[in-house]
């Protein structure tokens, strides 16, 4: 059994206390928070966890096995990375950091120390998404041509970071896992409209290798809450709606054929295909619940776990570039990978 502490009891830290609390093979010892009532409330839900304003009663506990930093973004760098010196294993939230720099220098400490460090992309653990790469990987679409995805509610704003860090790390960590690659390059737009400096609505538009195109809407400003991807294949297209209770998945057997031999302008014409819709039964976990358990088994068994430190390293350098596109009026950015994704394209 891992002992496992968990730093930050506000948004999400309780879910993944929860979470950490129900499983056979970990045992949470001890959460952190600065502020009592959250610490308070935590310990009148599970008594036998400790509670503490201090983070370094977890860091520096040899009881403790791995850390789970659930803070904000801009304190990610520091409490992670104190965390894998102490020799800890590490599940850090979404994203990695906030500086391209220290998420790297994360991602090396931790395959120095043969750590295990998981990042919070709870997408790419759900029955959805690996439906999609499950079909996407057989063939079933054909030549994949384009993606497009919205990310759209009225808030969560946030304070230290914009909409594209706080929404699209969901949809290029499911593009990237569902692809199984990441962008080369990436043109954004932004808009602040609530506060100034602080974009709350973005357009983004990330090249993939194979010509493959990715469009993502996300936004902090819309009456309706939107989770809606749609992957276009040379035989059929997949529209996955994350807020569909039932049909969250849908797979269309429509496409459009270019007649091969044609003798005048006047005989050209295209094929369209309209035939059946298929809905895949899906067999529902809490993500977060696998999540968990996968980080848990990545520990006991030392493997990679499916969104790694690398796999939210890539995902901050999209975001970063997009950050470096918008401030240039949506120049396209070429996405530049350290040495250490030498395999990349």
């Amino acid at each position: 059994m891992l002992t496992v502490g968990i730093i930050g009891c506000g948004y999400w830290g309780p879910n993944l206390i929860r979470n950490f609390f129900n499983l056979d093979e970990a045992r949470v010892k001890t959460c952190s928070d600065l502020l009592d009532e959250r610490l308070n409330h935590m310990k009148q839900i599970y008594p036998s966890i400790e509670i503490t304003k201090d983070y370094n009663d977890i860091i520096n506990d040899s009881e403790i096995d791995a850390v789970v930093v659930a803070t904000p973004v801009s304190t990610h760098f520091k409490l992670a990375g104190e965390a894998l010196n102490a020799g800890k294993h590490v599940f850090c939230e979404k994203p990695l950091t906030n500086k391209v720099e220290d998420g790297t220098r994360l991602v090396k400490l931790a395959e120095e120390k043969e750590l295990i460090l998981l990042v919070g992309h709870t997408f790419v653990y759900t029955a959805a998404v690996n439906k999609i790469k499950e079909v996407v990987d057989s063939g079933e679409l054909g030549e994949i041509y384009y993606i497009s995805s919205m990310r759209l509610n009225l808030g969560l704003f946030q304070k230290d970071i914009n909409v594209v860090w706080d929404l699209a790390p969901h949809d290029i960590s499911i593009m990237n896992y569902v692809l199984g690659s990441a962008p080369i390059s990436v043109s954004s737009s932004g808009f602040s409209y609530i506060r100034s400096g602080i974009e709350d609505i973005a357009f983004l538009t990330l090249r993939y290798p194979d010509s493959i195109v990715a469009n993502l809407h996300v936004s902090w400003l819309n009456p309706n809450k939107i989770r809606t991807t749609t992957v276009v294949g040379s035989k059929k297209m997949l529209v996955y709606d994350d807020i569909s209770s039932l049909e969250k998945i849908r797979i269309y057997n429509k496409g459009v054929d270019v007649i091969p031999h044609y003798d005048t302008f006047g005989e050209f014409h295209l094929s369209y295909r309209y035939g059946d819709i298929d809905i895949p039964k899906l067999v529902e976990t809490e993500p977060l619940k696998v999540e968990c358990q996968h980080f848990i088994d990545c520990i006991n068994n030392k493997t990679v776990p499916r969104s790694s430190g690398r796999d939210g390293l890539e995902v901050m350098l999209a975001l970063d570039s997009a950050g470096k596109s918008m401030k240039q009026d949506n120049k396209e950015i070429k996405i530049d990978y350290p040495d250490l994704f030498n395999n990349r394209a």
